[in-house]
């Protein structure tokens, strides 16, 4: 186990009816008169939703002010026209009201608007963020984890390039989770919200860092539950019970206990990165395409963790067969669980074309001088095979 720190200041109110704090949430932390509610589509005007949270802001003298239209995979164009609206009405809180793209737009925003130049600079690398406007969250899909974690991920429109920042300056003050919230959302938005939360666990798992059985547990716990509950609320999706493993699995996935101690790896991420900044495929559905792959590719590296992995979180029998028969075993047992959420495997399934696989390998490693990864360091030429394997036949046409 290495070294780490381990801090996250988010609170959390979860459970039904909580929406109805959120006025008073904001009160505790700003003493602003102003904030501004980043949202996506109407549909939580049609649920009464944005009435319930505007009112609980209003209650505490906070004037509410919108930004709706966020879409999946967020726009940097949306995020700047926040900045300058926060600019021009002297806004100092923002509150998202949705899911991870909302999240990640208002974490964005919040960062852009005391920052003298362009807010993208941060996702490229050339600036770090020193400062924030307060963010919170009203969550109401159960997938990034961008409730409580340290990341934005925004898709610039100019070359459709999906960069991150991943800092704790910008984790939200609070975050409201009730899992009713969820009851309405598609079934494709829930399938793609379970395999986002299980990547995010596994790209802890797969690491090169020794004694770390207790986070080792904790990670195979948390992905047990979100199987044994994933069919399960797709077919009853008004079932409290099991919608709530899933919304608080989702937060848990992302918010940093799970790495504690560990390496992490984030090559799949970065691999499926590419895919829904390209063809604006929902993420998760990027991730059910790749990680599968990513995984055939690298489990010889250390077949011991993939065995473990397909026994402990599969339940394959050790009796099974050879040690890649396990591990490969693990895998199709994973690629079968995404199945039945919904979820796309192959390039085809998605509707995807396959003539771009060099290209999204070169925005990837930039020119092929960064490879990604920690688990298995993968450059451009490694990524082109693993997307090669994303397809019916393992190769592109």
């Amino acid at each position: 186990m290495i070294n780490f720190e381990f801090s996250n200041t988010t609170e959390i109110v979860f459970g039904k009816g909580t929406e109805n704090q959120t006025g008073e949430k904001v009160r505790k932390y700003s003493d602003c008169d102003k904030a501004l509610l980043v949202y996506g589509s109407d549909r939580i005007k049609r649920n009464g939703l944005f009435d319930t949270v505007c009112e609980s802001l209003k209650a505490q003298d906070i004037q509410v002010l919108e930004l709706g239209g966020v879409k999946p995979n967020p726009r940097l164009g949306l995020v700047r026209e926040g900045i300058e609206l926060c600019r021009k009405e002297n806004i100092r809180f923002i509150l998202a009201v949705g899911g991870g793209s909302a999240i990640d737009t208002a974490k964005a925003i919040g960062v852009g608007v005391p920052y003298d130049g362009d807010v993208w600079d941060f996702y490229l690398g050339k600036e770090t963020p020193k400062e924030t406007l307060m963010t919170a969250a009203v969550c109401t899909i159960p997938a990034a984890g961008s409730e409580a974690s340290l990341s934005s991920v925004i898709t610039n429109e100019d070359g459709w390039y999906k960069k991150s920042i991943n800092l704790d300056l910008i984790r939200p003050v609070f975050s409201i989770i009730n899992p009713e919230l969820t009851f309405s959302l598609p079934p494709y938005q829930i399938g793609c919200g379970v395999v986002d939360m299980m990547t995010h666990i596994m790209e802890r798992y797969f690491t090169n860092t020794t004694h770390v059985d207790l986070t080792d547990r904790l990670c195979e716990g948390a992905l047990r539950s979100i199987i044994a509950n994933g069919v399960k609320t797709l077919e009853e999706p008004e079932d409290y019970d099991a919608r709530a493993e899933i919304v608080w699995a989702g937060t848990l996935a992302h918010n940093g206990l799970l790495n504690t101690g560990r390496v992490q790896d984030w090559a799949s991420h970065r691999i499926a990165l590419e895919m829904s900044g390209k063809y604006d495929i929902a993420h998760g559905a990027s991730l059910s395409i790749v990680y599968p792959a990513w995984m055939e590719y690298v489990y010889s590296h250390d077949k011991k963790r993939f065995i473990q992995f397909a026994v402990r979180v599969w339940d394959v029998d050790l009796a099974y067969g050879e040690e890649d028969a396990i591990c490969m075993e693990g895998i199709r047992r994973m690629r079968e669980f995404f199945c039945k959420l919904g979820m796309p495997l192959t390039f085809e399934d998605a509707g995807l074309p396959v003539d771009a696989f060099e290209e999204m390998a070169d925005k990837a490693t930039y020119g092929d001088t960064v490879p990604v990864g920690n688990f298995v360091k993968i450059g451009k030429a490694q990524m082109m095979d693993i997307y090669r394997l994303c397809t019916p036949s393992g190769k592109s046409k």
